[in-house]
């Protein structure tokens, strides 16, 4: 099924943009065989963890359909048609990054716990109660399939600082 090697979408790219910034089309399971989604969702994982991402949604590969993979402390998430359905009162400013926003983090206000509910690559109906940073993950993951990038929520935006060859050779800079 994948006949390109998978890449994330940015900003940076304006055409890139314009699809990120798209709700995304209901996931049909029927238009992918088990094998086919087994190897998107591998390939997905793969992709997230050889850069240090957390989350990835289908849109920041450049597939138009909803759902992302997640995986936090060795329990890994692949969710179809995600929706959260309750945020609890309870929010919390912490600071957040995005693979599609390479370079730049700030503080993003989310809610401490949510409910959602979504299928499993099977299609069977699941319903996740999550709190903490992984509340946040899949606050994050639904924004990007409704076009919602974490910067259009930041409280501050910060651009992180590439260092100079002086700087990494040079220890007195502080690494």
């Amino acid at each position: 099924m994948i006949k390109r090697m998978l890449q994330i979408l940015t900003i940076n790219n304006k055409v890139e943009e314009k699809f990120l910034r798209k709700k995304t089309a209901n996931f049909d399971f029927k238009n992918f065989t088990k094998k086919d989604l087994r190897e998107i969702i591998k390939a997905m994982r793969r992709m997230m963890k050889l850069v240090g991402g957390v989350g990835l949604s289908a849109n920041q590969v450049g597939i138009n359909s909803n759902f992302f993979v997640a995986e936090l402390k060795n329990k890994f998430y692949a969710i179809f048609n995600p929706k959260i359905v309750k945020f609890s009162d309870e929010k919390e400013l912490q600071e957040e990054g995005c693979l599609s926003v390479p370079e730049h983090f700030g503080l993003v206000e989310r809610a401490q716990k949510v409910w959602l509910e979504g299928f499993d690559i099977d299609g069977k109906k699941i319903k996740i109660k999550a709190w903490g940073f992984l509340a946040k993950i899949f606050q994050h993951e639904v924004d990007h399939l409704s076009g919602v990038l974490f910067v259009d929520k930041c409280k501050e935006l910060h651009k992180i600082e590439k260092k100079t060859d002086d700087q990494i050779s040079n220890p007195k800079f502080g690494l």
